[in-house]
């Protein structure tokens, strides 16, 4: 699909951070040439202000699909990365303080392995075992070892260097002030015509589509010196499920990470009251000291920098994948797509994400191995859900 240089391009993509960076790769890796435009630069915004988790989640057949799918492309890219997109393959392990939660990582195993994903119910001494730091007592755990971490903004830089059957082109530092029926306009006046816009650039994305059923979801991360072999696998509580769903308030729950530069990384909060990016000292409190309870040795390590993020959330905890539909008005592109609504799997359901849209977008949907209904935008307005 070679096209001259100054014809418009098959595709815009808005947004540059991991899930426009897969969907730009994926469009151009089918022979599209796509044009990327992002106010800033490759990789910022919530790409680099997340954990960079690539990690299966279950909280309901949808995220199951979608995460495992993408986990799966993931694993298959991993030899072609390179020291600087820094992926490991650490595992996660979900902890059990009682025989509550233990007894739902039993229920969570027996789904998971289930449906042919590695996991491994281990007891309290053999959670000893796999994270010696962890405070005795707990009651036991569940591995996933096929869990794994990336440095999100190297890989979405990676991604759109690809050498592809298509065209990438990228232009930084560039606003989009609104989507018209022939492309987008930028904040200077340009128009920019194309075949179709993919908004990927999260909760900006309701800048330009009002009435998106979206909303921020505010979080802390608190990162570490270098302390090697302080732990080995990315750690979460099984009690983290239960406040990652919380539809209001603050809350907060342990989530730590081991990074291949020898740091931690230390979560995890989520706030619906708050559009503030300033830190809130209270907030990292709560953070530490839930963390503590479960690694003891933690508030004795010298952390480096804390910062904050927004995940553009959706009131069902599913992605836009799709369409624009009833988010598009009648001045909108005919061909509107969104890619945002992530939250925090942005970075995990990325490479699935980019297959899915560009599946639908050249008309290859009969292709995939997941259904791409449950991510539509048309949804809500199908069902009659509020716009959160």
């Amino acid at each position: 699909m070679s096209k001259p240089l100054h014809s418009s391009p098959d595709v815009i993509v808005v947004g540059a951070g991991i899930v426009g960076a897969a969907c730009a790769h994926e469009l151009a890796q089918q022979g599209a040439d796509v044009l990327v435009l992002d106010r800033a630069g490759v990789g910022g915004g919530v790409s680099a202000a997340g954990m960079g988790h690539l990690v299966l989640m279950d909280d309901s057949p949808a995220e199951f699909a979608l995460s495992a799918w993408s986990r799966d492309l993931w694993l298959d890219l991993a030899p072609r990365l390179t020291q600087r997109e820094a992926f490991a393959r650490c595992g996660t392990l979900w902890v059990a303080v009682d025989d509550e939660e233990y007894e739902l990582a039993q229920t969570r195993r027996q789904a998971l392995t289930g449906a042919g994903v590695a996991c491994t119910l281990l007891d309290a001494q053999q959670v000893r075992e796999a994270e010696p730091a962890l405070r005795e007592g707990l009651r036991g755990g569940m591995l996933l070892p096929d869990d794994a971490v990336v440095y999100a903004p190297a890989a979405a830089a990676w991604l759109l260097a690809q050498p592809v059957k298509g065209r990438v082109t990228c232009r930084l530092d560039t606003q989009v002030a609104r989507v018209d029926r022939q492309g987008v306009v930028l904040a200077d006046g340009e128009t920019l015509a194309t075949g179709a816009v993919l908004l990927a650039n999260g909760l900006q994305a309701a800048d330009l589509l009002p009435g998106l059923p979206m909303q921020e979801k505010k979080g802390h991360l608190i990162i570490t010196d270098r302390y090697p072999g302080t732990i080995r696998h990315q750690i979460l509580e099984l009690g983290y499920i239960k406040s990652a769903h919380n539809a209001s308030g603050t809350s907060v729950a342990f989530n730590v990470q081991p990074r291949p530069t020898g740091q931690i990384l230390i979560g995890s909060s989520r706030q619906f009251d708050s559009v503030d990016p300033a830190i809130e000292p209270g907030i990292l409190a709560r953070m530490l000291r839930r963390a503590a309870q479960f690694l003891p040795e933690l508030p004795t390590l010298n952390a480096i920098r804390a910062w904050t993020g927004f995940r553009p959330a959706t009131s069902d905890g599913l992605p836009l994948i799709g369409p624009a539909g009833p988010f598009a008005s009648e001045t909108c592109h005919r061909s509107t797509w969104l890619a945002t609504g992530h939250e925090g799997l942005g970075v995990t359901t990325a490479l699935a994400t980019g297959k899915l849209i560009a599946a639908q977008m050249l008309g290859l949907g009969d292709v995939l191995p997941i259904d791409p209904a449950p991510y539509r935008p048309a949804r809500f307005e199908e069902a009659g859900v509020s716009h959160v």
